[in-house]
């Protein structure tokens, strides 16, 4: 399991894992419950590339980034550690 401190939003952190190229679990810690369980099952069994292209860059009440947009991040530093 790999752990992200997210920044800039209600939730606290991420918790994900990878299999290869495809996620196969999202747990945020904390931020607005629906809505971070609802993204977290979305991008369960999607392919790590296209769940960064699709949520980088969402912003979230006027902030430069939402909990969605920690996530993508949270994927690219956890690529970019490969």
């Amino acid at each position: 399991m790999n752990h992200y401190k997210t920044f800039g939003v209600c939730s606290r952190g991420i918790d994900f894992e990878v299999d290869g190229d495809i996620i196969k679990h999202v747990e945020f810690d904390g931020g607005c419950s629906g809505n971070t369980q609802g993204v977290a099952r979305l991008v369960e069994g999607m392919n790590i590339h296209d769940a960064i292209d699709r949520l980088s860059g969402i912003s979230c009440n006027g902030k430069p980034t939402s909990c969605p947009d920690q996530l993508a991040r949270a994927l690219s530093e956890y690529l970019a550690g490969k």
